[in-house]
């Protein structure tokens, strides 16, 4: 094997361990929760009693604007907070952040310690893009 052949090789494997991640991070793949448009939140949050609104973002973020009605806990100690959340854990928990990324991996963290959680897809800013209002 020549050495461009093996860089070549070893440049497919990177490229694919990085699709593999951004997928994984984006929770398109290995994941063990729903994700909803803004569209379906919106209908969910109207049309039924059992759905918690988490949102995952920073308290500055929070602080700039939120979805009314939602519950702040940044992803950063999500899991040393799940005792704020245990009166919801049989409810869907609809969890969203900026754009998406880290309602991943907080929904992650819900659903391992048996939670419901339902990401929202794009985040506040596809909410807002979508045309639903936000507290300010």
């Amino acid at each position: 094997m020549t050495k461009k052949q093996l860089g070549n090789i070893v440049y497919a494997i990177s490229f694919i361990v990085l699709a593999l991640y951004l997928a994984y991070t984006k929770g398109w793949i290995a994941n063990d929760f729903d994700s909803v448009s803004p569209e379906q939140a919106y209908t969910l949050l109207e049309n039924e009693d059992n759905v918690t609104l988490l949102d995952v973002r920073t308290p500055e973020e929070f602080g700039q604007n939120h979805i009314q009605g939602a519950i702040l806990i940044p992803v950063q100690v999500l899991g040393e907070n799940l005792d704020k959340l245990q009166n919801v854990k049989s409810t869907k928990i609809i969890v969203y952040c900026h754009s998406g990324n880290r309602s991943v991996a907080a929904s992650r963290i819900l659903a391992k310690n048996g939670f419901i959680p339902l990401n929202l897809k794009g985040g506040i800013t596809q909410w807002q893009a979508d045309g639903f209002s936000v507290v300010r």
